[in-house]
């Protein structure tokens, strides 16, 4: 067990991967590239990268678009930020090419049709590329931190889940059947394999077997490789250089979301290193501070409006307090509402600012 961070900024130096984790629209993709930008002014090496396939992490960086390769980010620090937008194909058919014995192996699944259909869609696929992104990042050693911008809460768990599912995959005996070198070879597969492969041929057509059937033995000799990543991959999620923040706004449901997400982490023996909440509305001082007029001058309106406001914000206060409490000792960090949409280095400055500034505290 690592010792207790003091706060936000603290992961950004410590740190050597972060995944950032939570609900749609509560600006998940800002923190992320704002916690690059800290860890730059930190002195560290730091690539952000995004699995989804929006332009947002390039629009708050203000550059007009983004690659699978790191693309570096100038601004006045003494370290370096990099980003890059995931192409689960690109990576895909990297790793093909890293582990095939030949060009002919390689090409043999990149022109495969289940293959080509595999990389343009297949659910899962997008995540579990985006754990082989943070495995070679990780492994090149070029970054100190990488940050990983997930998709939201639900999906996320998609991304958290793609080794072992990969894994459990590589070792099903359907699989491994289809791995047989040769096609007489399959007359020995039990009746069982074979009475499914007759159905799969009645419903999608034989050549859609054929393609599979292909498709798998070209995968021939690379499954080892492939399983040995994503027992690696897993190993990083665990390690202690590895820690998880959850973006939050202070709306009710976002938060029943980030909590909902906190429990499926402890499930998985993870545990949630820092809780950031998002657009929060800024205090004022409280009613008691202000002596009451009469309410219908216009000074009067003014003093309903601002115990109106105080009372928003207490209950945003209110609607993270059991969560913070729950991830105690993580600490937790308020970003405030800004006046304007993040899309510069200078507006990531400002929310960086936050994250490492005195208000943030600890959870509890």
């Amino acid at each position: 067990m690592t010792a207790d961070i003091a706060d936000i900024a603290e992961l950004a130096r410590e740190r050597n991967i972060l995944i950032r984790c939570g609900s749609g629209g509560v600006g998940k993709t800002t923190i992320s590239a704002a916690l690059g930008v800290e860890a730059a002014r930190l002195g560290r090496r730091a690539c952000v990268v995004t699995i989804d396939p929006a332009k947002r992490l390039a629009n708050a960086l203000g550059i007009d678009a983004l690659s699978n390769i790191p693309h570096e980010i100038e601004g006045p620090w003494s370290g370096q930020l990099c980003a890059l937008m995931l192409d689960a194909k690109g990576t895909f058919d990297d790793l093909v090419d890293r582990y095939s014995s030949s060009s002919e192996q390689a090409d043999a699944i990149t022109s495969n049709r289940i293959y080509r259909n595999l990389t343009g869609g297949l659910s899962g696929t997008q995540e579990y590329m985006a754990m082989e992104k943070l495995y070679e990042l990780v492994e090149e050693s070029r970054f100190d931190l990488v940050i990983v911008d997930t998709p939201p809460t639900r999906h996320a768990l998609d991304f958290l889940e793609a080794p072992s599912r990969l894994t459990r995959f590589l070792g099903h005996r359907l699989f491994q059947a289809l791995l047989l070198p040769t096609r007489a070879y399959l007359r020995a597969v039990s009746f069982a394999t074979q009475a499914l492969l007759r159905t799969i041929s009645k419903v999608a057509g034989a050549e859609i077997v054929d393609d599979a059937i292909s498709f798998f033995q070209a995968f021939d000799g690379m499954q080892d490789g492939f399983r040995a990543r994503a027992e690696r991959v897993r190993e990083l999620l665990e390690s202690e250089t590895t820690g998880f923040i959850l973006v939050s706004s202070a709306r009710p449901d976002t938060v029943a979301e980030a909590g909902w997400f906190a429990d499926k982490l402890h499930e998985s023996g993870l545990r949630v290193e820092g809780l950031v909440v998002n657009r929060m509305y800024p205090t004022f001082g409280t009613a008691t501070d202000v002596r009451s007029v009469d309410p219908t001058t216009a000074l009067g309106k003014l003093q309903a409006n601002l115990r109106s406001y105080q009372s928003l914000t207490a209950r945003e206060e209110q609607a993270f307090r059991e969560l913070a409490a729950r991830l105690a000792p993580a600490p937790v960090a308020r970003v405030p509402l800004l006046e304007v949409d993040v899309h510069d280095v200078a507006g990531l400055t400002e929310v960086a600012d936050h994250l490492s500034a005195a208000p943030t505290q600890r959870a509890g």
